[in-house]
Protein backbone atom coordinates (compact mmCIF):
# COMPACT_ATOMS: atom_id res chain seq x y z
CA UNK A 1 0.00 0.00 0.00
CA UNK A 2 3.11 2.63 0.90
CA UNK A 3 4.53 1.43 -2.30
CA UNK A 4 1.62 2.95 -4.10
CA UNK A 5 1.57 6.03 -2.78
CA UNK A 6 3.32 9.57 -4.14
CA UNK A 7 6.64 9.81 -2.36
CA UNK A 8 5.85 13.90 -1.34
CA UNK A 9 2.67 12.22 -0.31
CA UNK A 10 4.23 10.08 2.66
CA UNK A 11 6.60 13.02 3.27
CA UNK A 12 4.15 15.27 4.68
CA UNK A 13 2.21 12.93 6.22
CA UNK A 14 5.03 11.83 8.38
CA UNK A 15 5.66 15.12 9.20
CA UNK A 16 2.02 16.05 10.40
CA UNK A 17 1.87 12.83 12.46
CA UNK A 18 5.61 13.34 14.24
CA UNK A 19 4.64 17.13 14.70
CA UNK A 20 1.64 16.34 16.85
CA UNK A 21 2.90 13.34 18.61
CA UNK A 22 5.58 15.94 19.80
CA UNK A 23 2.90 18.36 20.94
CA UNK A 24 1.29 15.68 22.82
CA UNK A 25 4.63 14.57 24.05
CA UNK A 26 5.21 18.12 25.54
CA UNK A 27 1.83 17.54 28.00
CA UNK A 28 3.55 14.67 29.68
CA UNK A 29 6.91 16.53 30.65
CA UNK A 30 5.65 17.69 33.92
CA UNK A 31 4.62 14.27 35.02
CA UNK A 32 7.89 11.78 33.16
CA UNK A 33 10.06 14.36 31.78
CA UNK A 34 11.17 14.45 28.21
CA UNK A 35 13.38 11.14 28.87
CA UNK A 36 10.39 9.11 30.05
CA UNK A 37 8.04 10.73 27.03
CA UNK A 38 10.76 9.37 24.47
CA UNK A 39 11.16 6.16 26.46
CA UNK A 40 7.10 5.18 26.37
CA UNK A 41 7.28 7.29 22.14
CA UNK A 42 9.75 4.66 21.45
CA UNK A 43 8.73 1.25 23.31
CA UNK A 44 5.01 1.89 21.89
CA UNK A 45 6.64 2.36 18.39
CA UNK A 46 9.29 -0.49 18.76
CA UNK A 47 5.97 -3.10 19.68
CA UNK A 48 3.97 -1.86 16.79
CA UNK A 49 6.53 -1.74 14.12
CA UNK A 50 7.54 -5.72 15.48
CA UNK A 51 3.72 -6.40 15.38
CA UNK A 52 3.88 -5.06 11.61
CA UNK A 53 6.96 -5.99 10.28
CA UNK A 54 8.00 -9.53 13.05
CA UNK A 55 11.12 -9.43 11.28
CA UNK A 56 13.45 -12.43 11.52
CA UNK A 57 15.90 -13.29 14.40
CA UNK A 58 18.67 -14.57 12.34
CA UNK A 59 19.88 -14.46 9.09
CA UNK A 60 21.08 -11.23 8.83
CA UNK A 61 24.57 -9.81 7.06
CA UNK A 62 27.22 -8.05 9.94
CA UNK A 63 26.99 -5.29 7.92
CA UNK A 64 22.91 -5.54 7.99
CA UNK A 65 23.19 -5.70 11.84
CA UNK A 66 25.89 -2.96 12.58
CA UNK A 67 23.36 -0.74 10.25
CA UNK A 68 20.38 -1.49 12.43
CA UNK A 69 22.27 -0.51 15.66
CA UNK A 70 23.83 2.08 14.11
CA UNK A 71 20.40 3.67 13.03
CA UNK A 72 18.92 2.87 16.49
CA UNK A 73 21.49 4.90 18.15
CA UNK A 74 21.10 7.97 16.10
CA UNK A 75 17.06 7.49 16.51
CA UNK A 76 17.12 7.06 20.04
CA UNK A 77 19.71 9.87 20.96
CA UNK A 78 18.28 12.60 17.98
CA UNK A 79 15.10 12.17 19.93
CA UNK A 80 16.15 12.70 23.49
CA UNK A 81 17.84 15.84 22.51
CA UNK A 82 14.96 17.03 20.62
CA UNK A 83 12.68 16.39 23.56
CA UNK A 84 14.94 17.65 25.67
CA UNK A 85 14.84 21.23 23.55
CA UNK A 86 11.11 20.99 23.45
CA UNK A 87 10.97 20.78 27.23
CA UNK A 88 12.49 24.53 27.18
CA UNK A 89 11.98 26.46 24.05
CA UNK A 90 8.64 26.66 22.05
CA UNK A 91 7.85 23.71 19.45
CA UNK A 92 7.96 26.10 16.92
CA UNK A 93 11.85 27.69 17.28
CA UNK A 94 12.88 23.75 18.11
CA UNK A 95 12.03 22.45 15.39
CA UNK A 96 13.79 25.33 12.86
CA UNK A 97 16.69 25.34 14.93
CA UNK A 98 16.76 21.41 14.32
CA UNK A 99 16.31 22.43 10.82
CA UNK A 100 19.82 22.62 10.31
CA UNK A 101 20.34 19.06 9.48
CA UNK A 102 18.16 18.49 6.85
CA UNK A 103 19.00 21.93 5.10
CA UNK A 104 22.60 21.08 5.33
CA UNK A 105 21.51 17.87 3.76
CA UNK A 106 20.17 19.31 0.88
CA UNK A 107 22.72 22.33 0.49
CA UNK A 108 25.55 19.53 0.40
CA UNK A 109 23.73 16.55 -2.08
CA UNK A 110 21.93 19.03 -4.56
CA UNK A 111 22.70 18.49 -8.24
CA UNK A 112 20.09 20.86 -9.42
CA UNK A 113 20.18 24.52 -9.63
CA UNK A 114 16.34 24.34 -8.85
CA UNK A 115 16.86 22.57 -5.82
CA UNK A 116 19.21 25.68 -4.63
CA UNK A 117 16.37 28.03 -5.22
CA UNK A 118 13.85 25.79 -2.85
CA UNK A 119 16.57 25.73 -0.54
CA UNK A 120 17.33 29.54 -0.30
CA UNK A 121 13.43 30.22 0.10
CA UNK A 122 13.15 27.36 3.10
CA UNK A 123 16.49 29.45 4.48
CA UNK A 124 14.75 32.94 4.20
CA UNK A 125 11.63 31.35 5.79
CA UNK A 126 13.92 30.09 9.01
CA UNK A 127 15.33 33.20 9.36
CA UNK A 128 11.90 35.10 9.36
CA UNK A 129 10.80 32.35 11.94
CA UNK A 130 13.59 32.85 14.77
CA UNK A 131 14.08 36.62 14.33
CA UNK A 132 12.45 38.59 16.93
CA UNK A 133 11.92 38.25 20.77
CA UNK A 134 14.07 35.16 21.37
CA UNK A 135 16.31 36.56 23.97
CA UNK A 136 14.42 34.64 26.52
CA UNK A 137 15.38 31.27 24.94
CA UNK A 138 16.97 29.04 27.13
CA UNK A 139 20.93 28.24 26.44
CA UNK A 140 20.54 24.55 26.99
CA UNK A 141 17.14 24.25 24.58
CA UNK A 142 19.29 25.75 21.84
CA UNK A 143 22.02 23.65 22.26
CA UNK A 144 19.99 20.37 22.53
CA UNK A 145 17.96 21.54 19.29
CA UNK A 146 21.08 22.08 17.18
CA UNK A 147 21.98 18.64 18.30
CA UNK A 148 18.96 17.02 17.48
CA UNK A 149 19.56 18.82 14.04
CA UNK A 150 23.08 17.06 13.77
CA UNK A 151 21.25 13.82 14.42
CA UNK A 152 18.35 14.69 11.73
CA UNK A 153 20.89 14.93 9.31
CA UNK A 154 22.88 11.77 10.16
CA UNK A 155 19.53 10.21 10.02
CA UNK A 156 18.27 11.21 6.63
CA UNK A 157 21.41 9.59 5.34
CA UNK A 158 21.21 6.17 7.63
CA UNK A 159 17.70 6.01 6.46
CA UNK A 160 18.16 5.54 2.92
CA UNK A 161 21.10 2.75 3.52
CA UNK A 162 18.47 1.12 5.91
CA UNK A 163 15.46 1.24 3.20
CA UNK A 164 17.67 -0.20 0.43
CA UNK A 165 19.65 -2.66 3.43
CA UNK A 166 16.05 -4.05 4.62
CA UNK A 167 12.71 -5.56 2.88
CA UNK A 168 9.95 -3.49 4.01
CA UNK A 169 10.04 -2.14 8.27
CA UNK A 170 12.17 -4.89 9.32
CA UNK A 171 15.26 -2.50 9.41
CA UNK A 172 13.26 0.04 10.94
CA UNK A 173 11.99 -2.12 13.49
CA UNK A 174 15.42 -3.74 14.27
CA UNK A 175 16.57 -0.55 15.11
CA UNK A 176 13.51 0.72 17.09
CA UNK A 177 14.22 -2.04 19.78
CA UNK A 178 18.26 -0.86 19.45
CA UNK A 179 16.80 2.75 20.08
CA UNK A 180 14.61 1.56 23.03
CA UNK A 181 17.36 0.02 24.95
CA UNK A 182 19.87 2.98 24.66
CA UNK A 183 17.09 5.34 26.31
CA UNK A 184 16.22 3.05 28.59
CA UNK A 185 17.86 4.21 31.88
CA UNK A 186 17.58 7.53 31.11
CA UNK A 187 13.93 7.21 30.76
CA UNK A 188 13.47 5.71 33.67
CA UNK A 189 15.35 7.57 35.61
CA UNK A 190 13.00 10.26 34.62
CA UNK A 191 9.73 9.06 34.62
CA UNK A 192 10.29 5.97 37.61
CA UNK A 193 7.15 4.87 38.37
CA UNK A 194 5.35 7.48 36.83
CA UNK A 195 5.61 5.71 33.71
CA UNK A 196 2.96 2.90 34.84
CA UNK A 197 0.25 5.47 35.15
CA UNK A 198 -2.61 5.01 32.88
CA UNK A 199 -2.20 8.81 31.14
CA UNK A 200 1.45 8.13 30.68
CA UNK A 201 0.54 4.76 28.82
CA UNK A 202 -2.27 5.84 27.45
CA UNK A 203 -0.56 9.10 26.13
CA UNK A 204 2.63 7.31 25.03
CA UNK A 205 0.96 4.50 23.19
CA UNK A 206 -0.51 7.32 21.14
CA UNK A 207 2.96 9.03 20.85
CA UNK A 208 4.31 5.70 19.71
CA UNK A 209 1.91 5.38 16.74
CA UNK A 210 1.89 9.18 15.76
CA UNK A 211 5.45 9.82 16.17
CA UNK A 212 7.47 6.58 15.46
CA UNK A 213 5.63 4.00 13.72
CA UNK A 214 3.61 6.01 11.41
CA UNK A 215 6.48 8.55 10.12
CA UNK A 216 9.39 6.18 10.59
CA UNK A 217 7.47 3.80 8.35
CA UNK A 218 6.62 6.98 5.39
CA UNK A 219 10.09 8.17 5.39
CA UNK A 220 11.79 4.92 5.10
CA UNK A 221 9.61 4.06 2.02
CA UNK A 222 9.99 7.63 0.52
CA UNK A 223 13.33 7.34 0.95
CA UNK A 224 13.98 4.64 -1.55
CA UNK A 225 12.71 6.49 -3.95
CA UNK A 226 14.06 10.42 -3.69
CA UNK A 227 17.68 11.33 -3.05
CA UNK A 228 18.33 12.26 0.62
CA UNK A 229 19.28 15.71 -0.79
CA UNK A 230 15.33 15.84 -2.21
CA UNK A 231 14.47 14.86 1.04
CA UNK A 232 15.88 17.15 3.67
CA UNK A 233 14.77 20.47 0.96
CA UNK A 234 10.95 18.49 1.30
CA UNK A 235 11.10 18.56 5.11
CA UNK A 236 11.38 22.36 5.11
CA UNK A 237 7.75 22.20 5.88
CA UNK A 238 8.00 21.09 9.41
CA UNK A 239 8.86 24.27 10.64
CA UNK A 240 6.04 25.71 9.61
CA UNK A 241 4.01 22.48 10.66
CA UNK A 242 5.77 22.56 14.27
CA UNK A 243 4.38 26.05 15.08
CA UNK A 244 0.70 24.79 13.82
CA UNK A 245 0.62 22.06 16.21
CA UNK A 246 2.20 24.08 18.87
CA UNK A 247 -0.54 27.03 18.39
CA UNK A 248 -3.41 24.11 18.17
CA UNK A 249 -2.38 21.30 20.83
CA UNK A 250 -0.39 23.18 23.14
CA UNK A 251 -1.50 27.13 22.64
CA UNK A 252 1.32 29.00 21.40
CA UNK A 253 0.67 31.92 19.41
CA UNK A 254 1.97 32.61 16.45
CA UNK A 255 2.81 35.80 15.12
CA UNK A 256 2.85 37.45 11.93
CA UNK A 257 6.68 36.84 11.32
CA UNK A 258 6.03 33.32 12.26
CA UNK A 259 3.56 33.22 9.72
CA UNK A 260 5.82 34.64 7.12
CA UNK A 261 8.00 31.99 7.74
CA UNK A 262 5.70 29.46 7.71
CA UNK A 263 4.47 30.73 4.19
CA UNK A 264 7.86 30.73 2.99
CA UNK A 265 8.87 27.08 4.10
CA UNK A 266 5.99 25.72 2.58
CA UNK A 267 6.33 27.30 -1.01
CA UNK A 268 10.19 26.06 -0.78
CA UNK A 269 8.53 23.01 0.31
CA UNK A 270 5.68 22.44 -2.79
CA UNK A 271 8.57 23.42 -5.33
CA UNK A 272 10.62 21.24 -4.31
CA UNK A 273 8.01 18.57 -4.59
CA UNK A 274 6.95 19.55 -7.60
CA UNK A 275 10.22 18.85 -9.10
CA UNK A 276 10.30 15.34 -7.11
CA UNK A 277 7.10 14.52 -9.08
CA UNK A 278 8.58 15.87 -12.80
CA UNK A 279 11.78 13.90 -12.01
CA UNK A 280 11.58 11.21 -10.04
CA UNK A 281 14.81 9.71 -8.69
CA UNK A 282 14.81 5.93 -8.29
CA UNK A 283 17.77 4.42 -5.76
Amino acid sequence: MLGRAPSGVLVVSAIASVQFGSAIAATLFAQIGPAGAVFLRLVFGTVILLTLWRPRLRGYTRYQLGLACIFGLVLGCMNLSFYSALHRIPLGIAVTLEFVGPLTVAVAGSRRRIDLLWVGIAAAGIIALTQGDTSHLNALGVFFALLAGALWGTYIIVNARVGRAFEGGTGLALAMCVASVVILPFGIAQGGSHLLEPRSLALGAAIGLLSSAIPYSFEVEALRRIRPSVFGVLMSIEPAMAALAGFIVLGQSLSARTLLGMALVVVASVGAARRTSEAPIAV
